[in-house]
């Protein structure tokens, strides 16, 4: 009964890589946030709420701390939001985020926030389902698109094991169909990666299972 869309700037905030030694032993970070990509992320989740039949979209920040940066953040969705009188729309402090997520995850539907943020929060979606394996993501941008796992993981504590689940990466490019219009080939990708999972009960060890990927990969073609 889990079921919300994380939407994440990509290009800024903390990320922006704009770091420097003051002083020895002192060290200034900048985070960027503008108002131009806001408004691009904000219209985004937004219009991906509209497309897809979601409700409401909620706004994370830290405006109540960094007020000129996430206060820029926050107020520059809240008037993008009044474009989009169809769709509800609330703002919730990042912190508060984490625990509603732990406690009451039902409540979220579209989430929009900077890129820190979306780092942290995706990692708890992920965790909250099952683990890294098991969660798809897309990196969109104007000319280009980028499809991965949702919640990057390097896993060197399976490599070479062979365990790995490769749910995130096959519906990853569920997602790269979908964006090339190829809806008959991913849904019967997606229905397959489902049916092994809920019907045919092929699971990886992060899943509760004992297959390794060999097995699920096989079991995925098999039901294709």
């Amino acid at each position: 009964d889990v079921d919300f869309v994380i939407i994440r700037e990509n290009t800024e905030g903390e990320y922006s890589g704009l770091e420097h030694q003051s002083f020895p032993g002192v060290v200034e970070s900048l985070k960027i946030i503008t108002r131009p990509k806001t408004e691009r992320i904000a219209r985004y989740a937004f219009d991906y709420a509209l497309r897809n039949g979601r409700k409401k979209v909620t706004i994370v920040h830290k405006a109540n701390i960094m007020k000129l940066a996430d206060g820029l953040f926050l107020n520059t969705c809240r008037a993008i939001a009044k474009e989009y009188p169809s769709v509800q729309y609330n703002d919730m402090i990042v912190d508060n985020t984490a625990m509603q997520l732990v406690s009451r995850p039902q409540q979220f539907d579209v989430m929009v926030m900077p890129n820190l943020y979306g780092s942290i929060v995706s990692n708890i979606g992920a965790g909250l389902i099952g683990g890294p394996g098991i969660v798809p993501g897309a990196n969109y941008g104007r000319e280009f698109a980028i499809f991965e796992p949702g919640s990057r993981h390097v896993a060197k504590d399976i490599q070479g094991r062979n365990t790995a689940n490769p749910s995130s990466l096959i519906l990853s490019s569920v997602m790269m169909l979908r964006h090339l219009q190829l809806g008959e080939h991913a849904d019967r990708i997606e229905h397959a990666v489902s049916k092994t999972l809920s019907i045919d009960g092929v699971r990886t060890p992060d899943l509760g299972g004992s297959h390794s990927t060999t097995d699920f990969t096989k079991a995925v073609i098999r039901n294709l």
